[in-house]
């Protein structure tokens, strides 16, 4: 290469003085080699950034832990069209064409995903579509065929989810996961993560979700790996059905322990929608088979679930009105039906065994008992859209199914229908996305984060929300320009775990809160606390901590609401009330060094137009008015734990 110009003269001395060169060749003397001068070696000079040799989690990436696409048998049966390679594009920022025809594209693209499609009967609807012989040959498969044939999605996937959900399906169409049917859709889905998966750019997860069913109680699970296609390839997922694998989650976690151990690799589960378990999800004295819990049942199920999956199409499942009758927020996107297939109806008894904030109360009762807390789990949400899109946007939703994509009949067909009760499309929540603090978008630093819990949820918006622990942070601490550093050097971060209380000393959590920059502005911080006392008795309580406005904080409170500027005829809103940042540093007023306790951090943004809104604005209809016309979206962080 020739240079031409001083300046790239100057660049290049620079640039070989970085390298150890004193100075760039002459143009004309290439081929003249400079004499070799011996020099005595030099003191390193000390680093003059900061930043140098610094490996701390700096960024928030976003993600979706829980997508299905065509390879789903209930996502397929609902009509949808798309693989494992569009649902990555769609992802990852590219415009896609959705299953009933329109085109699509995030307003902003995710960071990863995990395509997490049901292990039992993986590609066995894709198969039905195409009239594979074994599946027809079957009376029922040769009706399902029919009706997919005929365009009636929506009957033929309610009909099999019942029939799964209580274990009535055909064996001609349960796949066999031995069979070449299967190991081909289990490397389709490989070789669209591994085709997908740009690291430091855009992660794409191999994963899948356990499907348990109990009668029509959810326990699924999607499990996700940190590994690439040399290990992901060496077992095919773990089923529900008999006699190939079980609905019982201790079987799901000896899969996985013995995966590990063939393969080298990692994986995690992550546990979601409790709150359609009918009361199965978080046991407190027996699991659903009337097997008592001990201390192999608390010490796994803590190794393997280091998450749950708290908001998602399915309701929100942070808390219920009746287990946090003090808490004014407690009633987000409710889904109170009862289980999956409504089957069974919901009873008030069953609302412990449900819920993400009492099975964290809960945890610390079982750790008092059996010595370990099995429900000690960050936080995150994530969408559960069987469209193959990864859609949260409520100005932007393209449905969680794809007989729901955009159009008036959203807004008045019924999703189920049951004795005990009916779901309707319109009832469907935009939630939820994933935020992971991390060093690196790859597989391996984003795993690890989620794995040390470094997470939160949020219900759309991408709000950044840091939170540290420890026993001395000031409000000097939370304005200094270093405020991470601080953090992590004399406290712990979100997901992690404090002790070691000094005479006298109370956490101080430090709390940053920024607004989305494309969303609302911020209403309120709060924290959240949960503890058990002396006699075994759990308790929570809520503290706002920062408040927008000029609004003053009575006995716990906020005095006032934020305030609501939604046009629900119009679907607009005003961004003139609420913060752009809310920070504080908080001591716990009651904190009592004996006591084992729990604190996460909830922010709520200002009001907004839910989805159902902007849909009755844009086709002109009448709104429903059996949800509501504004939401306050929200984020909850992972806990923080102290530990006597």
């Amino acid at each position: 290469m020739k240079l031409n110009t001083p300046t790239s003269l100057l660049a290049m001395a620079v640039f070989l003085q970085a390298c150890g060169e004193s100075s760039p060749p002459a143009e004309d003397s290439v081929a003249a080699a400079p004499p070799v001068v011996a020099t005595a070696p030099t003191a390193a000079k000390p680093d003059y950034s900061p930043a140098v040799g610094e490996d701390l989690p700096d960024t928030v990436y976003w993600g979706d832990t829980h997508l299905h696409t065509s390879a789903s048998f209930d996502a397929g049966a609902f009509g949808n069209t798309l693989d494992a390679n569009e649902a990555y594009r769609y992802a990852s920022g590219e415009e896609v064409t959705a299953s009933m025809g329109m085109k699509t594209r995030l307003i902003k693209p995710l960071d990863f995903l995990v395509v997490a499609d049901h292990s039992d009967n993986m590609g066995m609807i894709p198969d039905l579509y195409a009239g594979k012989e074994s599946l027809i040959a079957d009376p029922q498969g040769k009706k399902f065929y029919d009706d997919l044939k005929a365009g009636k999605n929506h009957e033929v996937a309610i009909e099999l989810i019942k029939q799964f959900s209580q274990g009535e399906l055909p064996d001609a169409l349960n796949y066999d996961p031995k069979s070449q049917a299967y190991n081909d859709a289990w490397d389709d889905i490989i070789n669209a993560a591994e085709a997908a998966n740009e690291p430091g750019k855009f992660t794409a997860f191999i994963g899948y979700e356990w499907t348990s069913l109990i009668k029509g109680n959810n326990m699924h699970r999607v499990v996700v790996y940190r590994d690439g296609e040399d290990k992901g390839r060496q077992m095919v997922p773990y089923t529900t059905t008999a006699p190939y694998g079980s609905p019982n989650p201790r079987d799901l976690w000896k899969w996985m322990q013995g995966y590990e151990d063939k393969t080298g690799g990692k994986l995690l589960a992550i546990a979601h929608n409790g709150n359609l378990s009918n009361g199965i999800m978080f046991p407190m004295d027996a699991q659903f088979d009337g097997t008592t819990l001990d201390e192999e049942y608390v010490k796994t199920r803590k190794r393997w679930e280091p998450l749950y999956e708290i908001t998602q199409m399915k309701g929100d499942g942070e808390t219920h009105p009746l287990l946090s009758p003090n808490d004014e927020f407690a009633d987000y996107e409710q889904w109170d039906f009862g289980n999956l297939d409504l089957s069974v109806a919901k009873t008030n008894d069953m609302l412990d065994g449900e819920y993400g904030r009492e099975a964290l109360k809960q945890g610390l009762a079982l750790e008092a008992k059996l010595g370990v807390n099995p429900y000690k789990f960050g936080l995150i949400g994530s969408t559960d859209s069987h469209t193959s899109l990864a859609t949260t946007e409520e100005n932007n939703f393209f449905g969680k199914m794809s007989t729901m994509e955009p159009g008036p009949e959203r807004l008045v067909k019924p999703l189920m229908v049951s004795e005990n009760d009916t779901i309707y499309y319109r009832e469907a929540v935009a939630s939820g996305l994933a935020a992971v603090w991390s060093q690196d978008n790859t597989r391996e630093s984003l795993f690890d984060a989620m794995a040390r819990r470094e997470t939160y949820a949020s219900t759309g918006p991408r709000m950044q929300v840091r939170v540290f622990a420890g026993w001395d942070f000031t409000a000097d601490d939370l304005g200094s320009h270093d405020f991470v550093q601080r953090g992590y050097a004399n406290g712990v971060p979100m997901g992690g775990d404090l002790s070691g209380a000094g005479k006298g000393q109370a956490p101080h959590l430090m709390v940053v809160a920024m607004k989305d920059p494309d969303g609302g502005n911020l209403d309120r911080v709060q924290i959240i606390k949960g503890w058990m006392d002396v006699d075994g008795n759990t308790h929570e309580r809520i503290f706002d901590v920062a408040c927008s406005g000029k609004r003053a904080i009575v006995e716990r409170r906020c005095d006032k609401d934020v305030g609501n500027t939604v046009d629900a005829d119009t679907a607009t809103y005003s961004n003139t009330i609420g913060e752009a940042v809310l920070k504080a540093v908080w001591s716990d007023p009651g904190f009592d060094a004996g006591q084992s306790a729990f604190y996460y951090v909830r922010v709520l943004e200002i009001p907004t137009p839910r989805w159902t809104t902007y849909d009755a604005v844009r086709y002109g209809v009448d709104r429903p008015d059996d949800v509501p016309a504004s939401i306050q979206d929200r984020v909850y962080t992972s806990p923080i734990w102290y530990t006597p």
